[in-house]
């Protein structure tokens, strides 16, 4: 296991690779390149100067998070041979860099969905939110005003103002899409992707959508083990797996997250690992990484992963605002150093414990 933080960036992260390099046990990042549009190539030299960067601050790159997949692909329009063609020349030039690993989402319109960025909480920390009778109250249309304001004067991931002033048009995109037509969307794409893959060792995860359920009446297709277990054996290859994350498969309480892991077996790339604190089963709140702080068994998650041999990156996951830090919400350094040398810690004492037979 390689403990990273993502990071986003110097034009785009408050955070910055030498405080990362400090966090004990933190050897790399996961990054992207975050002045491209899904559908467009990638150049083989915008990846070098990339990795460089990182490299030259003494840490490795991971991995990437994301190559976005164009919505021409998730719905299948006309664009969608000529995508998938600069999709795979992306892949060649991420292969030729020695980058091995890429996360990326199948979810329509929306990469994720909370209704708060901050919430307060009792220790006067503030976390990202969700109360699905929130989500119920709001036009989709102006759900990116709604959250603005608390964004701290950074992009969103997923939420960048260009995107949401399509959401109207985005919407119509997806009106006649229902699972069904998602999930063979997905399989086409992934199996045209497999052979540079296959060539360059490329390991695909796939996040977990977030929330596990419809939003605005739009399909979701990767929420439960069944739903996953279907889409490995629909392509069938090493090289398409899970980016196995904690808090999305978590925000349903019906998820088993260490029984799905263990299903999951030589198929999780990469973890995101965050914990999150339940009030109902629809209105939750990211907690801090502690299992005593949400719902979440994190040491049980953890050994699930040890126990079935994760040799992948994995990354805290959507820290609280502590400290008085100002930055891109859940995205912090304070309170993911916490997280990750939190992991560490957990991952260290389970190794211990099987070597001396405890």
């Amino acid at each position: 296991m390689e403990m990273t933080l993502r990071w986003y960036g110097e034009k785009f992260d408050t955070v910055k690779l030498w405080q990362i390099r400090q966090i004990p046990g933190v050897t790399g990042v996961i990054t992207t390149l975050y002045n491209k549009q899904p559908g467009e190539v990638w150049t083989q030299d915008e990846i070098h100067a990339l990795k460089t960067q990182v490299e030259e601050a003494g840490l490795n790159l991971s991995g990437i998070e994301s190559v976005n997949v164009s919505d021409a692909i998730k719905v299948g329009t006309a664009e969608r041979e000529q995508h998938i063609a600069n999709y795979i020349e992306t892949l060649e030039n991420l292969g030729k860099e020695d980058i091995h690993l890429v996360c990326y989402n199948f979810m329509p319109v929306f990469d994720w969905t909370r209704t708060e960025l901050a919430r307060k909480r009792p220790d006067g920390s503030t976390c990202l939110a969700y109360t699905q009778e929130a989500v119920d109250a709001i036009d989709p249309e102006k759900m990116f005003e709604t959250l603005s304001a608390d964004s701290n004067g950074t992009v969103m991931p997923g939420w960048e103002p260009e995107r949401m002033a399509r959401v109207k048009e985005l919407f119509e995109m997806y009106a006649d899409i229902d699972e069904e037509k998602l999930f063979n969307n997905l399989v086409y794409f992934l199996k045209a992707i497999m052979p540079v893959c296959n060539k360059y060792d490329i390991k695909m995860g796939i996040h977990p959508d977030d929330p596990a359920w419809s939003v605005f009446g739009l399909p979701r297709i990767i929420t439960s083990k069944e739903k996953i277990l279907k889409l490995m054996n629909a392509v069938d290859d090493v090289h398409n797996g899970v980016t196995f994350c904690t808090g999305s498969l978590g925000t349903n309480l019906a998820n088993d997250l260490p029984d799905i892991i263990r299903a999951l077996k030589g198929r999780i790339p990469f973890a995101h690992i965050r914990n999150l604190n339940f009030l109902s089963p629809t209105n939750f709140e990211e907690a801090a990484h502690l299992s005593s702080d949400g719902t979440f068994d994190m040491y049980e998650i953890m050994k699930a992963l040890h126990d079935t041999g994760f040799d992948g990156p994995m990354r805290p996951d959507h820290g609280r605002m502590i400290w008085g830090e100002v930055a891109m919400p859940g995205y912090g350094l304070y309170d993911r150093a916490l997280g990750a040398t939190y992991l560490n810690g957990l991952w260290e004492a389970i190794g211990k414990a099987k070597e001396r037979g405890v």
